[in-house]
């Protein structure tokens, strides 16, 4: 049951929705100002075992990741 004092509201109210389309174009422009940086790869320390053998096994069929 609803409660009767508090109003419904809408959880999105105020914020702008932008299309992948948008997004997408507003990050290649925010990569290509700061000089397309490369980000530095996860060292992986802290994977699981379950994780390690999905990777190990994507390796394998010559997949990357």
């Amino acid at each position: 049951m609803a409660s009767k004092s508090s109003q419904p509201s809408d959880p999105d109210a105020g914020l702008r929705r932008v299309s992948h389309r948008e997004l997408a174009a507003r990050i290649a422009a925010r990569k290509a100002e700061l000089g397309n940086p490369e980000l530095p790869r996860n060292a992986g320390a802290r994977r699981t075992p379950s994780k390690r053998a999905l990777l190990a096994a994507i390796d394998k069929a010559g997949g990357k990741w």
